[in-house]
């Protein structure tokens, strides 16, 4: 009986690989680069609601603005709208901690099919991934307008009420306090055990597995992202300063420590408004 050997790496095939793999990282950081530059543009610009970003966040700080802007009004094109406000949002918020990610994606792709393009299936993956931070952003817009409607949330996009605002700090930092935060935490920091485990081959296997880890990045993510509600949803400084404890959060080495000791300070802080709402009452 015999058996058959694969041949080994030459000289040449490791140097023909090691430039495949330069340029398919070339290629993917270009990408991310680009699709994140884009979307903090065009939420610097407004994200189509007609007044920058910029000025949101100036008015912010301005005493009676609430009462001096005119609430919007609601319709099937103003909810689309601000679906694809808070679906850009995520997508500049969420892609930089996910690069890493899609970079050991695209490499364990060309290590499996050294003629294949990695940078489609990674493609896919990150479509996944945005599709579930898509359908968060359906359900924030319309949290976002049922807070509205109940005049919980002023023109501005920032809580108009002492008890919503506390209980968001409150309930965010409570909850990065949680086993379940730990479990999807661990999940969005190591992200070579996430493909070992989860690998599924081609590219619905990699949109499948793009799909599982927005789900997990959403569970470790998403009540920090209900500070919007609290901090003003187009306020710049609320949307970088959370963009980058995400990001510290999920590639520091004590990265796990630093989103615990900022749960208890969000929680803190929540605690100290509701107290500060009941006293007022």
């Amino acid at each position: 009986m015999t058996g058959t050997t694969e041949p080994a790496l030459t000289v040449s095939d490791t140097t023909v690989l090691e430039a495949a793999l330069r340029r398919d990282r070339f290629v993917v950081v270009a990408a991310l680069v680009m699709v994140m530059t884009l979307a903090w543009i065009w939420i610097v610009l407004g994200a189509g609601t007609g007044t920058s970003a910029v000025a949101m966040t100036q008015m912010a700080g301005m005493p009676d603005m609430d009462m001096m802007m005119e609430r919007a009004v609601w319709t099937p094109g103003s909810a689309g709208l601000i679906f694809a406000m808070w679906w850009v949002m995520m997508v500049a918020m969420m892609l930089p901690g996910a690069a890493p990610m899609l970079l050991l994606f695209a490499r364990a792709n060309r290590s499996q099919k050294a003629r294949h393009r990695p940078y489609v299936p990674t493609g896919f993956f990150a479509a996944g991934y945005l599709g579930a931070w898509g359908g968060f952003s359906a359900l924030a817009a319309g949290l976002q307008w049922g807070l509205e409607q109940l005049d919980l949330l002023g023109p501005m996009m920032t809580a108009t009420n002492y008890w919503l605002g506390g209980a968001i700090l409150l309930a965010a930092g409570l909850w990065q306090l949680t086993p379940i935060k730990g479990v999807c935490l661990r999940h969005c920091r190591s992200p070579l055990s996430f493909l070992a485990q989860q690998w599924r081959p081609g590219r619905f296997g990699a949109f499948r597995m793009g799909l599982e880890h927005g789900a997990y990045c959403l569970g470790c993510c998403w009540f920090l992202m209900g500070l919007l509600f609290f901090g003003g949803i187009m306020n710049l400084f609320w949307i970088a300063g959370l963009a980058g404890f995400i990001l510290l959060e999920k590639t520091i080495p004590m990265g796990h420590w630093f989103g615990r000791i900022a749960g208890v300070c969000f929680a803190v802080w929540g605690v100290l408004m509701l107290t500060g709402a009941a006293g007022g009452e």
